[in-house]
This record gives structure tokens, sequence and C-alpha cells, in this order.
């Protein structure tokens, strides 16, 4: 089934691609959202025939002869998520979304701190419309799940879960390839912006001289800026997806624990897993605070990158000649100093989750296993919301410098603190809340099986010696990397 919708992929984006260039390979102007979203849909149509197809192919005669088409039908929720959610992400993050322009129009009266509370709303409203459908989705695989399916295994709802997440995956590569069209068309803006072509005396001669067109400036800079947008839209799309994926996968991991659980704790299990045990509730507050501790250490990380760099830039940069170039070497000093810095937090922020799944899976396994579910619960709606504000604060600061074509003007001033505020928003701490997600439930499971075979004073004891490392990688995520006040001033 897994090779059969990579198949699928590739085979649609051949389709996409013969589509797309006959409806607009003569167009001078077009949306360039349309042939993204068209292979989305159709890379989603067609793995739905391919499950069905291949299902029947597969296992026609298991069980009653219907569980091939209830699992497909399964599978196809994740699928239609997979189509379903960038449409929404869309609603929110377009240039053409209604939340964008009213950044946009708030941007216009209220200056910066208006398009910061407007993107604040089109991010927490998204994490609400994208909640629903998810969930709406997994429901319904709950619901076929109970027709039957439950004579061929112990858990069906669970399994049910598991090819959701299965579904969601199936178009992966075409995920993918939408979510890097969005920093191919950025770094080309950048790079078009950043080598100064237009000002090169003799250039559009020795452009027709030696490439043999005549190059026209004005029109592509507005066609890279509008490509950057349907970039910045795409980009945000396949967030929500991954993080589908992780949240969802995340469920049938924490039950391969619960499984565990049951062999060496016969009996306990349900009661230990009521929201009656103390234990348990507290784990679900827990995972609360690591994801919003994840999320100020992240950003912090960016912060204090940011600082150093505009530092250095002021202090030292100065353009060579009077011109609009700096040097190489300062150039590069800049780069340096922003990734030392996502080094450092990088580092600080691995060993924090590390030894809190350590500590946490050694204070009680019915507390950890609450604490994983409210890391999954958590983490999926701060991370949608973060994904959805960034990119809408991306696209308002795009529609000024294309449609209204304001650069250089307050307006645009006001809607670049947007776009500097979303960038660690969209770019670093929603979509690293995949991997926090993912690195916990998977190293969970280890960590538990290891637990549960120690005696329980050796338990706490190793819980109390884990929890201090972790907070003093906690004290040095923030404390360490700040910008001390002395420096600010």
């Amino acid at each position: 089934m897994r090779i059969g919708m990579i198949v699928t992929s590739a085979f649609s984006y051949w389709v996409n691609t013969l589509i797309t260039r006959n409806m607009y390979g003569s167009e001078k102007k077009f949306n360039f959202e349309h042939p993204l979203t068209m292979l989305v849909w159709l890379t989603s149509a067609v793995s739905i025939a391919m499950t069905y197809l291949l299902s029947y192919l597969l296992i026609p005669g298991l069980g009653d002869g219907t569980i091939w088409w209830k699992l497909s039908t399964i599978i196809t929720c994740g699928t239609v998520a997979g189509a379903l959610i960038p449409e929404l992400v869309k609603v929110f993050t377009s240039t053409n979304s209604g939340h964008v322009k009213e950044i946009l129009a708030a941007s216009k009266e209220g200056g910066p701190s208006l398009n910061i509370l407007s993107g604040l709303v089109a991010g927490n409203f998204s994490a609400y419309w994208m909640g629903m459908a998810i969930i709406f989705l997994m429901a319904a695989a709950y619901v076929v799940s109970t027709t039957g399916i439950g004579a061929l295994m112990a858990s069906p709802a669970i399994f049910a879960f598991g090819l959701v997440a299965f579904g969601f995956l199936g178009m992966g590569p075409v995920t993918i390839a939408v979510d890097s069209y969005g920093p191919v068309t950025d770094n080309a803006q950048s790079v078009y912006e950043l080598s100064s072509i237009e000002t090169i005396p003799g250039i559009k001669e020795d452009i027709k001289k030696n490439f043999g067109f005549e190059p026209d400036f004005e029109n592509a800079k507005r066609f890279l800026e509008e490509n950057d947008g349907a970039g910045n839209t795409f980009k945000a799309t396949a967030k929500p997806v991954l993080i589908g994926t992780a949240v969802v996968g995340a469920t049938t991991l924490i039950f391969s624990i619960i499984q565990v659980l049951n062999k060496t704790f016969p009996g306990q299990v349900e009661a230990g897993l009521s929201i009656l045990n103390p234990l348990f509730l507290l784990g679900l507050i827990t995972g609360g605070a690591i994801i919003y501790w994840f999320t100020g250490a992240s950003m912090q990380a960016v912060t204090t990158g940011a600082y150093r760099a505009v530092e250095f830039i002021k202090k030292n940069i100065k353009l060579e000649g009077g011109g609009e170039r700096a040097s190489v070497a300062d150039s590069k000093k800049v780069v340096e100093i922003c990734t030392q810095y996502a080094q450092k937090g990088m580092f600080n922020i691995f060993l924090v989750v590390f030894f809190s799944t350590l500590s946490f899976a050694c204070v009680n396994h019915f507390f950890f296993i609450g604490y994983l579910i409210s890391i999954a619960i958590f983490g999926l709606y701060q991370a949608i919301f973060m994904a959805n504000a960034g990119g809408a604060w991306d696209n308002a600061k795009k529609l000024v410098e294309t449609e209204l074509n304001m650069k250089g003007t307050p307006l645009h001033d006001a809607t670049v603190v947007g776009d500097t505020v979303g960038d660690p928003f969209k770019d670093t701490s929603s979509v690293a809340m995949n991997p926090i997600i993912k690195f916990t439930t998977l190293f969970g499971l280890l960590a538990v099986e290891f637990a549960i075979t120690l005696d329980p004073a050796v338990d706490r004891i190793l819980a109390a010696i884990f929890f201090a490392v972790s907070v003093v990688f906690v004290w040095r995520s923030f404390y360490c990397m700040r910008i001390k006040s002395g420096e600010a001033e």
C-alpha cells in the first residue's frame, strides 16, 4: 500500500505538470497557487482510488469479505485530511484570504500593534477549524472501526487511528514538494534582490547578447514577489499536515506503552488511566508546561541570535564605497552568529526533552502516559496557531509589496514588524513541534520499559536526578541565552 501511494504521488505530479503546462504555459499572468492546489487534490483523488484498488487485490477475502473496503475507508480519512487541511490553511494565510486582508486593513490604521493582534486572531481561529477537521475525520475512522473489524484485533479504534496517520503520510511526497516550494521561491526572490542586477551598467545589453532575450526587470520583481506569496501559503499548508501525522501517530505509540503496562500490571491499567487517578491527571497538566517552555526557549534562541546579528551589523558593517553591498567577510560573520545561537538553543532544548522524558517515565507510568497525551494535544494546537499566524503576517506584508507597491512606506514598516514576529512563529517553534512530539513518544516507549523494570525506590531517585538535570538546561535555555539588560541599553 505504501509503495502504491508513492507511485500515485509521482504519477499525479507528472499528470499535473502536463495539465498546468497546457493551461498556463502561454499565460503572462496567473495565480501561482492554482497549480499547487490542483496537484494536492489530484494526488488525493488518485491515492484514494489506488487505496481501494490495492486493498481489494491484497485482502479481498479477509474476515467477512468487507474488511478490504472498511480499512480503505479508514485510510481515506487520512488522505482526505492531507488535502482538506491545506484548503483550511489557505483560508487563513493565502494572499487572497480575508484574514490576511484584514491584517493589512488593521495595519493601515493601527500600525504594528493592530497588525500583530490581527495575526494572532487568524492563528487562533485556524487552530479551531483545523482541530475540528482532524477530530471529524478521526471520528469517522472510529465509526468505521466499529463495523466488524474488532473480530480481527484487540483494539480496532487504535488501529484505525494508526491508519489515519498512514493516510496522512500517503501523500507525503507531494506534501514535501509543496512545502519545499516555499523556501525555493523565497530564496529566489532574495537572490534577485541581493544581486542588485538592475544597477549593473550595461546589464540589459549584456543579457541580450549572451542569453538572447530582453530582460524585463519590473515584471521579474513582481512575479518573484507573487510567487513568494504562493510559497508562503504552501509552506504553511504542510505544517499542520505533518504535525497531524505526529499527533495521530503518537496515539498508536502511546497505546503500545499501554500494551506493555497491561502485561506487566494486569488489571491495573483501566483504573490507572482514569482522571480519578491523581497521577494521571497531573501528567495531563505537565505536558502543557513543557510545550510552552519549548515555545519560549526556541524563540529565545532566535531573539538573542537576531539581537547579536543586528548589533554586529550596526557596529561593523559599512557598505562598500557608499553602495548597497556589504563585504563577504562581514556577511559570513552574520551567518556565523545566527548559526551559533541556533546550535546553542538546539543543544539546550534537546537535553531538556531527553532528561524530562526519562524523569517523568521514572516518576510513574500512568503519570507518564498522561504527560505524553498532553504533549501531543498542546503541541498540535500550539503548532497550528503559530504556523498560520506566521503565514498570515508574511503574506500581509507580501500584499503591500505586490498589490499596493508600497515598499518603504509606514504601512510596509508595520507589516514588516508582523513578518519579523511571524518568522520564529512559523519557521522555528511550530515546525519543531513535530520532532518534539515524535521523539518524546518514541523515546518514551523505551524509557517506560526501562523504568518499570527498576525498584520503586530507585525509580524515585532517578526521577529526581533526571529532573534536576533537565531544570539546569531549562535555566540555560533562557538565562544563558537572554540579552543582558546592560547590553540592551
